[in-house]
C-alpha cells in the first residue's frame, strides 16, 4: 500500500471505532454469529488457502529459512483445530458485554454526579508471526469489547490471513443495516512497509498487540509512540521443592515442557531443590519421566553428575552439559535447562533475574513455601502445583486472548476482553461550575451512589 491508502486505512479504522462506542451487545453478539456461519460455510476456500501456505513453508522449513516452531504454529486443517476456532467465537459471544459498566459512582453535589465507565480501547493494531486462528480469535475478542482491529500476520500465513480476514468482513458486510458494525471494523494489511506506517499513526492506532518471536517484540516496542500491549519472551520456570510429591512434580514437569514445546508458556528452565540430589533418587524420577518424553536435560554440572550415576546408562546422551546463557534461551523445543538451587528464596532471585515475568510454577506440599514462591516471584502468573501449559485465555475462561502481557500496565497475563477495555469518567450536571466549590463555598459530597440509583 501507499502511505496515502495506509493512512485511508487507519483512518477508517478509526471511524469504525467511533462507530463500534454505539452498539449494543445483541448487535455485537449477532455480528459473531454471523462470522462464525460464514467461517463454516467457507471452510473449504480456508483449507485450501492453508494448505497452499504450508506447502510452501514445508519448503521453506527444508532450506533453514523457517523454523519448525513456526510451521507447526501454521496448521489450521488437522483434527480438530478449525472447530476449535469456531468453538472459540461460540464461548465469546456467551461472555459479558465488558464496555459501558460502573466501576465508580459517587454524588459530587446535588445534581451533580460522577461516574467512572468502561469503554473500548479504539483502534487495535495486531501483529503476529504464524497462528492464522489468530485472525479469529483476534477479530472476534475485538468487536465484543467494540474495538476495530487492523491484522498483520506472518508471510508464512499469508494467504491464510487474507482468506479468514476476506471472510469476517463478507459475513459483517452482510449484516442487517440496523446492525451498526461496519465491515471495516476488521482490516488487514500484509508488508513491513505497512506496519512501519502504522506504527507512526499514532492518531488513528490506540494499541499495538505484537504476538511472535523476541526479536518482533522487541522491533515494535523500540519504533512506535503507540502503546504495547505484549511480552518479549516466554522463559518459564518450574521449580521442585524438597517438599515437592515427586510423582505431581514428574506430571507437571513434562506436561510443563511437552504439551505444546513452541508456545510460550512451556517451561524452558527446572529449579531443583539441592536435597533432592542428596540420598535419594526422587528427583531421577522427575528427569527419566523428562527422558522419557524426549526431552534434552542441559544440567549444571553437580546436577548432571548426579543424573548420570542415577539414570538408566541408555538416556545418558540427553543429558548434557549447560553453559549460563541457556538460563536465558527461550528453546521453544524438546529442551530444558536445569540447576539446583539451595531454597525458595534463592529459586525466587534465579526466576526474577533470568524469567521473562511470564509464567512460573512451584511444586511442594508446604503451603508456607507456596507461598513466598507465588507472592515473591515477578511474573504474570505464579502457580502451585500446577503446569504453566495454563497460562492461556481460553484456559481461564476468557473465550480467546489477544495475547499474554508481562507489562505492569491495564491487563498482565493472557489478555482477553477486560484487557480491551479503558475506562472514561462522565458527569452528570444542572448548570454547576467548579467555582461555586471550595474554602468558605460549597463542599462536595464524594457520597458513593448505590448501582440501584444510577442514573446514566
Amino acid at each position: 500500500m501507499t502511505s496515502n491508502s495506509i493512512v485511508d486505512l487507519a483512518r477508517a479504522s478509526r471511524l469504525a471505532s467511533v462507530s463500534m462506542q454505539s452498539v449494543t451487545n445483541e448487535q455485537k453478539n449477532e455480528a459473531l454469529l454471523r462470522i462464525k456461519q460464514v467461517l463454516a460455510e467457507r471452510r473449504d476456500e480456508i483449507f485450501k488457502a492453508n494448505e497452499e501456505d504450508k506447502k510452501i513453508a514445508e519448503e521453506q522449513v527444508k532450506a533453514g529459512k523457517l523454523s519448525a516452531s513456526l510451521f507447526k504454529r501454521l496448521d489450521i486443517c488437522t483434527g480438530d483445530k478449525f472447530d476449535t476456532i469456531l468453538s472459540g467465537v461460540s464461548d465469546i459471544t456467551n461472555l459479558p458485554d465488558p464496555t459501558k459498566k460502573v466501576t465508580y459512582a459517587t454524588k459530587l453535589d446535588q445534581g451533580l454526579e460522577l461516574y467512572r465507565l468502561t469503554v473500548p480501547v479504539g483502534v487495535l493494531l495486531t501483529i503476529f508471526e504464524a497462528r492464522p486462528e489468530v485472525v479469529v480469535n483476534i477479530s472476534s475478542l475485538a468487536l465484543k469489547s467494540g474495538n476495530a482491529v487492523i491484522l498483520k500476520g506472518g508471510k508464512e500465513a499469508t494467504k491464510t490471513n487474507a482468506a479468514l480476514a476476506k471472510v469476517i468482513q463478507d459475513a459483517l458486510a452482510s449484516l442487517p443495516e440496523s446492525n451498526g458494525i461496519p465491515k471495516e471494523a476488521v482490516q488487514i494489511v500484509e508488508t513491513r512497509e505497512d506496519i512501519s506506517a502504522l506504527l507512526d499513526l499514532d492518531r488513528y492506532v490506540d494499541m499495538v498487540v505484537p504476538r511472535g518471536s523476541n526479536s518482533l517484540v522487541r522491533h515494535i516496542q523500540n519504533n512506535t509512540r503507540i502503546p504495547v500491549l505484549g511480552h518479549a519472551d516466554g522463559i518459564c520456570a518450574v521449580y521442585v521443592d524438597k517438599e515437592a510429591d515427586i510423582n505431581k512434580a514428574a506430571r507437571i514437569a513434562v506436561d510443563s515442557k511437552t504439551n505444546y514445546p513452541a508456545a510460550c508458556n512451556s517451561a524452558e528452565t527446572l529449579l531443583v531443590h539441592e536435597s533432592l540430589l542428596e540420598g535419594t533418587d526422587k528427583f531421577t524420577v522427575v528427569a527419566t519421566a523428562l527422558l522419557n518424553a524426549n526431552v534434552t536435560l542441559k544440567a549444571e554440572e553437580n546436577v548432571r553428575s548426579f543424573l548420570l550415576s542415577t539414570v538408566a546408562s541408555e538416556l545418558h546422551d540427553k543429558i548434557v552439559p549447560a553453559v549460563p546463557e541457556d538460563f536465558d534461551t527461550e528453546f521453544l523445543d524438546h529442551i530444558i535447562a536445569v540447576k539446583s538451587v539451595k531454597d525458595v528464596d534463592e529459586a525466587v532471585a534465579h526466576i526474577n533475574e533470568h524469567g521473562s515475568k511470564h509464567t512460573d510454577a512451584i511444586v511442594t506440599e508446604n503451603e508456607a513455601t507456596a507461598d513466598i514462591f507465588t507472592t515473591r516471584v515477578d511474573d504474570a502468573g505464579s502457580y502451585w502445583n500446577a503446569s504453566t501449559r495454563f497460562a492461556d485465555g481460553f484456559r481461564y475462561g476468557f473465550g480467546a486472548e489477544v495475547g499474554v502481557s508481562t507489562n505492569k500496565t491495564h491487563a498482565r497475563g493472557p489478555v482477553g476482553l477486560e484487557g480491551l477495555v479503558i475506562y472514561k469518567y462522565k458527569i452528570k450536571g444542572n448548570g454547576h461550575i467548579a467555582g461555586e466549590f471550595g474554602s468558605g463555598k460549597k463542599q462536595f459530597l464524594h457520597e458513593t451512589i448505590a448501582p440501584e440509583n444510577y442514573n446514566i
